[in-house]
């Protein structure tokens, strides 16, 4: 697959996506907001950012703007072959602002852009050679930078929305979303933060959940099941039985012991 050059505007509401191919903007006009993976930044005129294939990111532009858009498939020529090091600038995403000497490139690609749109036919070496000049550019400044780390996982607002939505079925995909990750990404730096799986983390607070529950209250069985999202009331005795040793009649009855030694509150 070959390289694609574009000049476009951003749309001033937000919009998410994910894409197989790596992408490089440079602002030229204006300004644009951008997350991705957790790392926030704006764009103006001679800055831009990168953007890894299959990184869920966030965009949005600010009034009259205008970017560069360099779409790059993984197996394009400016980051294959003799060029395959370049491909090492999509390691991570960060931003970046041009130097003097890129600035000067970038008005020589505009222009150049502008001839070949003039023309009926256009071979795409041509646009890989001008994103491969770039690209190199690009690497030579910034491979001896390190990229900026994302912003921290926030555990406590991921508890919130655990708890706010623990009746139904949560996938990962809405963590990894209320995360601003992608869910490849939200799986891995969520294991590092916790050492547990989401789908493993869910459950324990699913299990806690319905432990208070049967200890502090008279709900039946099978509302707390419902409400602590497990499908039934047989789900929830195997669970307990299984994280506590005990079925849930049995907490049940521990709690109601613990609250009748400690006696009445004055």
């Amino acid at each position: 697959m070959t390289s694609a050059i574009r000049q476009i505007p951003l749309d001033t509401a937000i919009h998410h996506h994910a894409h197989d191919f790596h992408q490089i903007v440079i602002g030229l006009r204006g300004e644009a907001e951008f997350e991705i993976e957790g790392l926030g930044g704006s764009i103006s005129a001679f800055s831009g950012c990168i953007v890894p294939a299959n990184h869920m990111h966030y965009y949005a532009g600010t009034g009259d703007n205008r970017q560069l858009i360099l779409d790059l498939p993984c197996d394009a020529f400016a980051v294959t072959g003799h060029h395959h090091e370049l491909v090492r600038l999509f390691d991570a995403p960060r931003f970046f602002a041009l130097d003097t000497s890129l600035r000067y490139y970038l008005d020589f690609l505009l222009h150049e852009l502008s001839l070949l749109s003039r023309q009926a036919s256009v071979p795409p070496i041509h646009h890989e050679r001008l994103a491969g000049t770039l690209l190199g550019s690009l690497h030579a400044r910034l491979a001896t930078e390190p990229p900026a780390p994302g912003r921290p996982l926030d555990l406590a607002a991921l508890d919130r929305f655990i708890d706010r939505h623990l009746g139904s079925r949560l996938r990962v995909a809405d963590l990894a979303a209320e995360a601003c990750l992608s869910e490849a990404h939200f799986r891995e730096r969520f294991r590092q933060r916790t050492g547990l799986s989401p789908w493993q983390y869910v459950m324990r607070r699913r299990l806690d959940c319905a432990r208070q529950m049967l200890q502090q209250s008279h709900l039946p069985l099978s509302e707390v099941a419902a409400l602590t999202g497990f499908t039934s009331q047989s789900a929830l005795s195997r669970a307990c039985r299984q994280a506590f040793g005990h079925p849930p009649s049995q907490l049940r009855r521990a709690g109601g012991q613990r609250l009748a030694s400690q006696g009445p509150h004055h």
